[in-house]
């Protein structure tokens, strides 16, 4: 597969991206001076970012082991996949299941830079990265690349990771998530995370216009919005929890605290307000 690489115009390095920005909150160097003046104000307003940035991470990859070794799923579809950071996610489902198949959809410029990283599939397995955008769900749906590499008649676990809050009401966030489950068969499965204001409203709302002032329309929820992205859906335990709540495992460097938490790597776990992230797993019926 080949790639024509962005230039610097496409990249727009002098304009705060989120996909950037989320780079600089896990430590990555993938970002540039706009990004970090704007995840600075972030982090300023909410500490917290850092946490539920690792938190979303670390959700991730627990998602996706359960769905590979308990539900016997295959094969993936991950929509604003960002920028890959180790292990990705095809790493995570083909260390459980060497045959997984993914596909990767994103419609940022710098992702496409870093695409080759997300194609280092095992010998069994396979990936596939697509430029796409979420907010065009039949394109995504019929992109070569996609039907090359997944059959839509065996379950699909669709990824949708801290994403669905960069797509506003107006963008009909909701419609978006129920044609992509609607095109997938029974036993499929939806992993989301989603950044609430839930537990700060007030600070989330500096977060918010911090955004939309880089140019980011967002749009923060709250836990029975996040609930109706998985509406027809059977939730698997624990439900929609706080990230960090959600079957916290050793295998992400922490243990399970006494309130039902991860503990991290440097002690307790962390409050629900730093992590700020509803999260949760469906499986159609």
């Amino acid at each position: 597969m080949t790639h024509e690489l962005p230039n610097a115009f496409n990249l727009r390095t002098d304009q705060a991206h989120s996909a950037r920005m989320y780079d600089f909150y896990l430590g990555g160097k993938d970002n540039y001076e706009a990004d970090r003046e704007a995840a600075g104000r972030v982090a300023a307003s909410y500490p917290g970012i850092f946490v539920c940035a690792r938190e979303n991470r670390a959700f991730m990859h627990r998602a996706t082991r359960v769905l590979a070794r308990d539900h016997g799923i295959r094969q993936w579809l991950d929509i604003g996949t960002g920028i890959p950071t180790k292990p990705n996610l095809h790493e995570v489902a083909q260390s459980v299941a060497p045959d997984a198949r993914i596909v990767y959809a994103d419609n940022d410029p710098i992702v496409l830079v870093h695409a080759q990283t997300l194609l280092n599939s095992s010998a069994e397995g396979r990936t596939a990265y697509i430029r796409a955008d979420v907010n065009e769900p039949d394109i995504i749906l019929r992109s070569p690349g996609l039907i090359e590499t997944l059959d839509l008649t065996k379950p699909v676990a669709l990824s949708l990771n801290a994403l669905m809050h960069f797509v506003t009401d107006a963008q009909d966030a909701h419609g978006i998530v129920r044609r992509l489950m609607g095109a997938l068969p029974s036993g499929s499965a939806l992993a989301l995370s989603h950044c609430t204001p839930d537990f700060d409203p007030q600070t989330w709302q500096k977060v918010t216009d911090i955004y939309h002032r880089a140019g980011t329309p967002v749009r923060f929820r709250d836990k029975a919005a996040v609930a109706d992205f998985f509406t027809g859906l059977d939730l698997i335990e624990p439900g929609i929890v706080v990230g960090h709540r959600w079957r916290p495992s050793a295998e992400d460097g922490g243990a399970a605290g006494e309130d039902g938490g991860a503990a991290g790597e440097d002690g307790p776990a962390p409050s629900d307000a730093d992590v700020s992230l509803w999260v949760g797993v469906g499986i159609k019926p």
